[in-house]
């Protein structure tokens, strides 16, 4: 029996925490620069080494500060890590060898009472041995080389986590297989099957500095991700696993998006290439904008591109608590919405305060009513006696020389987004504007308010009548 427990990473900064992290989970996840403090958000993933599963969370480094500053922040949401954890991986740059600040939080760590297994990064060659050598003089037991840029010292790794993977409830040694047992006939398909309980995938993206951290933490009801009056906080895309009601949810919350012309520091491009990524694999995503500047030009940007990925989309209406005049700034947002994003009408808006937590159930009762019109399936019979009427009240234009242009069938391919094919001639011949007829027609019959729709013509007979 094998089930996960959790292993923080924890150091101080540019030791190659997240690299490890990285190796660990078996993907790219963690942004890595060689500038130090890149991470700063407690990044989640699911790691594994030699069959053994984990949890692993890749965590700022480690800065002495205090108050109320960045990095104070930062080492609050490294110590909640390190107390979550079964184990901590203390790492070290064995290149640069054993620094003050090492010694400093090895011996905070030591008053814990998570246990703490040493690592000794960047082991690969030579260089890293004299440091490796001085790394026992921190009074932490053997320390484990290893290289988490180029893979080694995994099987190390493995056999110092073990111990403590045994105690957590996270490995057991296993019987040795029976030769003469039954074989199991049933197949690997009926085994396993759909997993009915796979977490809606929902991301939060906005401007900088527009409340996306703060909603995070309201809708999560804890201090999970890094917040503050600073602008460009956020790095990572940072997913959290929680539930509503019940309902399993992976919100991930992304890094600011600002206009592509104001971007130029390094570390930001990859930011945005992160968030990016995310929307890519959502299912929802929550634009949260500024109540005091609603829909401005970026905003709408961040929207279309939502559309265009063909992910479903609520709007979020942040610090709503402070608007002089409400209903004349939500008529305005929606008079906006509906001639600036005419392909996804009727988009669910929500105002709020995450601040308060104020029009917080509003939002995710938005979010879950999204979800199900972005995965809603039509029959087919029901979509061609529509699609008849529709013909009927406004058929499309002739072709050159007088000729009638037919549509034969209709048939939907696909949900996630809802996305249909018209089989007609000369595909290639029908205006857009009869496509956005039968757009807003699909909508307005079918109740596919608020989510992406594609139509895709193609010529051909209707594939389900038969050819005699």
């Amino acid at each position: 029996m094998r089930m996960p427990f959790t292993v923080a990473i924890i150091g101080r900064p540019n030791v190659g925490k997240s690299t490890l992290f990285n190796r660990l989970v078996g993907r790219k996840l963690a942004i890595v620069h060689d500038l130090p403090g890149v991470t700063r958000d407690r990044r989640e993933g699911f790691g594994s080494l030699m069959g053994l599963d984990f949890q692993v969370v890749d965590t700022a480094g480690f800065e002495d500060e205090g108050g109320d500053s960045i990095e104070a922040r930062m080492r609050r949401q490294t110590d909640m890590a390190v107390s979550e954890a079964d184990v901590a991986l203390l790492l070290i740059d064995a290149r640069a060898g054993v620094t003050p600040l090492d010694r400093h939080f090895a011996d905070h760590l030591r008053r814990l009472p998570t246990p703490v297994i040493l690592v000794a990064n960047k082991c690969e060659g030579k260089a890293g041995a004299p440091g490796l050598y001085e790394a026992y003089g921190l009074g932490m037991g053997e320390p484990v080389p290893v290289s988490a840029e180029h893979g080694e010292g995994m099987y190390e790794l493995f056999e110092a986590l073990m111990p403590h993977a045994k105690k957590a409830g996270a490995w057991e040694d296993e019987e040795e297989e029976d030769p003469f047992a039954p074989l199991d006939a049933t197949e690997p398909d009926e085994i396993e099957g759909p997993d009915p309980n796979r977490p809606l995938n929902m991301v939060i993206v906005g401007r900088p500095n527009v409340g996306k951290s703060t909603l995070g933490n309201q809708l999560l009801g804890q201090e999970r991700l890094l917040t503050g009056p600073e602008a460009g906080l956020t790095r990572d895309s940072i997913a959290v696993e929680w539930r509503h009601r019940g309902r399993a949810v992976k919100l991930v919350d992304t890094a600011g998006l600002r206009k592509k012309a104001q971007i130029s520091d390094a570390i930001e491009k990859l930011s945005v290439s992160n968030t990016i990524e995310s929307i890519r694999r959502a299912e929802v995503v929550i634009l949260v904008m500024d109540a005091a500047a609603i829909l401005d030009k970026q905003d709408l940007t961040i929207a279309r591109l939502v559309a265009d990925e063909g992910r479903a989309l609520v709007i979020a209406v942040n610090k709503w608590d402070v608007v002089d005049d409400p209903q004349t700034a939500l008529k305005r947002l929606r008079d906006r919405l509906e001639t600036s994003l005419p392909q996804v009408k009727g988009l669910a808006t929500v105002t709020l305060s995450a601040l308060t937590g104020r029009g917080i159930e509003r939002l995710m009762d938005a979010v879950l009513e999204t979800w199900d019109i972005w995965n809603r399936r039509i029959p087919t019979a029901q979509l061609n006696r529509w699609l008849e009427e529709a013909i009927e009240r406004h058929p499309p234009p002739a072709l050159p020389g007088g000729r009638r242009y037919k549509i034969r069938y209709m048939t939907q391919a696909k949900a996630r987004p809802p996305t249909f094919v018209l089989f007609a001639t000369r595909p290639d011949q029908l205006p857009e504007s009869y496509s956005r007829y039968l757009v807003n027609g699909l909508r307005e019959t079918f109740g596919l308010q608020g989510v992406p729709i594609r139509l895709f013509v193609r010529g051909g007979k209707n594939p389900y009548v038969d050819k005699d």
